[in-house]
């Protein structure tokens, strides 16, 4: 896993962002964007459920066109600028419970690392262990920086 500066199968890694997690309250403000912790929360658990398996639906066909470009994004070490374009199954418009979606994040988390061979995503196409891991991590630490945490 050198190719990537991190990732959510490596023990350090791991930690650190669940411990992160878990400095959240319901109270936690953004440093930018206009999702609350909560709505963040869903927000990265629907991601990760994604990665760990679950079916990505009604994808815009911009985002099918430019699949390519949208792997390049999620899998280069650049960061992800702040506000970029999301795919709607992953915009949260209902205000989730804050603790009904932290231990559904912590337990999405935990069946990924439980998960440690590649995968497949609908527009990603085939990842690499390396790449699933670094994949999970660069989102998930772009929202929690996005918290303070």
């Amino acid at each position: 896993m050198a190719e990537f500066p991190h990732s959510l199968f490596r023990e350090e890694d791991y930690q650190n962002s669940f411990d992160r997690i878990n400095r959240l309250t319901a109270d936690t403000k953004g440093l930018w964007g206009k999702m609350s912790v909560s709505q963040m929360l869903a927000h990265c658990c629907e991601v990760q459920e994604v990665l760990n398996g679950k079916e990505l639906r009604n994808t815009p066909l911009i985002a099918r066109i430019f699949k390519k470009m949208v792997r390049r994004v999620a899998i280069g070490t650049k960061p992800y600028k702040k506000g970029e374009i999301t795919h709607p199954q992953y915009v949260i418009s209902s205000d989730p419970s804050f603790e009904r979606e932290k231990a559904r994040l912590l337990a999405a988390l935990s069946a990924f690392k439980a998960d440690t061979g590649p995968g497949k995503h609908i527009l990603f196409g085939e990842l690499s262990v390396e790449e699933r891991g670094w994949t999970a991590f660069k989102h998930l630490n772009h929202h929690l920086t996005q918290f303070g945490v």
